[in-house]
């Protein structure tokens, strides 16, 4: 049969399937009582030998992703070159990020469905089991067509060998429901291990988030069990596309007038329920852009903290710009305040996605410069110069998991004092390059308590010419919808409170 004769043939084939499994619940499920076993009556010689475009196009970015690449850049391109619109790219979209998202669960269930340990399964392989297990038991995808499907992308891109492999598995864990599953994994059980697999995350980073809740003061030891499942489940949300309306450049009120529904949390943010955000006007031209509400406001407490001994006019520094989301608001800022302000990145790529997030900003007459150097070398290179600086500092993302799903894979634990430590240099250096009265803002989007209070304590603890400045009621000025719990003075937002990003910020005066 030719390849296009085949094609037609598995069509044909779903077309039937839909029909067949018309009663299913969501997810190509059964229902509560129901059986579950759903298996092909073909031979695996009449079955398909090739893959859809959308599904070879998820598992060419897992495999990107495994070697290293990101899955938001990736995805895109892929798309672009497939061609692939509409539904196609919908199904792509969700079968790359679901698989993403829930990759620790499926290994789990995988795990139980075969006797071969995974560290023993090629991982091109166990890429491609853990699209088949999304599709059987996360998406309204009929159970055969998944197995039949995922076991014809085994024979086109792992081998003939490899597909009854997949096809046994599958069959396997087609053999109960997702909400099985999750029981038999996770069961009800708190314990790191168990709620890592239920919940798909690493169990470092479920011990982690377990302390930064008690340690930012959102829990206590009776509750945080509790508090930490709510906040599991949200990583495991997708996030809403949130749009900013960079001041001085957009509105609210604009974004709103285009289907956008004003946010909540930040006085700049709206979130857009449906649509391509790049089709918006303002979003075309950089005035308005994607970013997420918490990182809004991290830019907006900075600039409104006090300092000392106001001047007229004022120098910001944005200490780690890249990729500019915040510089893009500060820049806005800057030309409503008549300030001046200076945007560092460390790498030129980085350096040149700032300089375009700041052009429609310069071209109004903000006064904006993008520059190329080592964060930790600036306050030595120019201290004392500088009213206001923001200190985005790279860190381990475990704030932006729900945004980023793979990145919970990429991370592992010995990453933390690497990072530690390079956050601690860039923050001393820039308080040096702060004037006395001057204000730092540090932030991180991850709320482990090893990237944010305890590098701020310590690098205070080094110095007599800083001191911590109350983040709250900054934030009360701001946003006064917005709460945060515990003592501060710093601020910690959370997926599961604000519908934000985990974002972290803390003031420091400079003496």
């Amino acid at each position: 049969m030719t390849e296009q004769g085949d094609q037609r043939d598995r069509r044909d084939r779903d077309q039937r399937d839909q029909r067949d499994h018309k009663g299913r619940t969501r997810s190509g499920a059964r229902g509560a009582g129901g059986p579950r076993r759903v298996y092909s009556g073909q031979r695996p010689s009449e079955r398909s030998r090739t893959a859809d475009a959308p599904r070879l196009a998820a598992y060419t970015v897992l495999r990107e992703v495994a070697d290293g690449g990101y899955a938001n850049l990736a995805l895109p391109r892929l798309l672009r070159e497939q061609q692939l619109h509409g539904r196609d790219a919908a199904f792509a979209t969700e079968l790359t990020y679901g698989t993403l998202r829930w990759r620790g669960f499926y290994d789990a269930v995988i795990a139980r469905s075969t006797e071969r340990p995974l560290d023993q399964v090629d991982p091109a392989v166990l890429d491609t089991l853990r699209l088949g297990a999304h599709q059987v038991l996360a998406m309204r995808v009929p159970v055969h067509a998944a197995v039949s499907e995922t076991v014809g992308l085994a024979r086109m891109v792992n081998g003939a060998g490899a597909s009854g492999f997949v096809n046994a598995v599958l069959r396997k864990v087609s053999e109960s429901s997702r909400e099985e599953w999750l029981d038999r994994v996770g069961a009800d059980d708190t314990a790191p291990d168990h709620l890592a697999a239920r919940w798909s995350h690493p169990e470092w980073i479920v011990r982690a988030l377990r302390g930064a809740l008690i340690g930012h003061g959102v829990a206590t030891g009776a509750d945080v069990d509790a508090q930490l499942v709510r906040l599991l489940e949200a990583d495991n949300t997708p996030a809403e596309v949130s749009l900013v309306a960079r001041p001085g450049l957009a509105t609210v009120a604009e974004l709103v007038d285009l289907g956008a529904v004003a946010s909540e949390v930040s006085p700049i943010g709206a979130t857009l329920p449906s649509g391509d955000p790049g089709e918006l006007p303002p979003v075309r031209r950089g005035r308005a852009a994607v970013q997420d509400a918490g990182s809004q406001l991290l830019p907006l407490v900075l600039a409104a903290a006090p300092v000392e001994d106001p001047r007229e006019h004022e120098g910001w520094l944005d200490l780690c710009a890249g990729p500019g989301g915040k510089a893009g608001v500060l820049a806005g800022l800057s030309l409503e305040r008549g300030a001046t302000l200076i945007a560092n990145e460390v790498s030129r790529h980085r350096a040149e996605l700032v300089q375009a997030t700041v052009r429609e900003a310069v071209e109004r007459g903000a006064d904006v410069e993008v520059q190329v150097g080592d964060g930790r070398h600036v306050g030595e290179d120019e201290p004392g110069v500088y009213d206001r600086v923001l200190v985005d500092a790279p860190c381990t993302g475990l704030g932006a998991l729900r945004r980023r799903p793979d990145a919970r894979w990429r991370r592992e634990s010995g990453d933390v004092p690497v990072l530690a430590s390079l956050q601690r240099e860039l923050l001393n250096s820039a308080l040096d390059a702060t004037r006395p009265g001057g204000v730092v803002g540090y932030a991180t989007c991850s709320p482990h308590l090893n990237e944010t209070e305890y590098v701020v304590k310590d690098v205070l603890k080094h110095r007599d010419d800083a001191s911590w400045l109350d983040a709250r009621p900054v934030l009360a000025e701001v946003a006064p919808g917005v709460e945060v719990a515990g003592e501060g003075p710093a601020l910690q937002l959370w997926p599961h409170q604000h519908g934000t990003d985990a974002m972290y910020l803390a003031l420091l005066r400079k003496h």
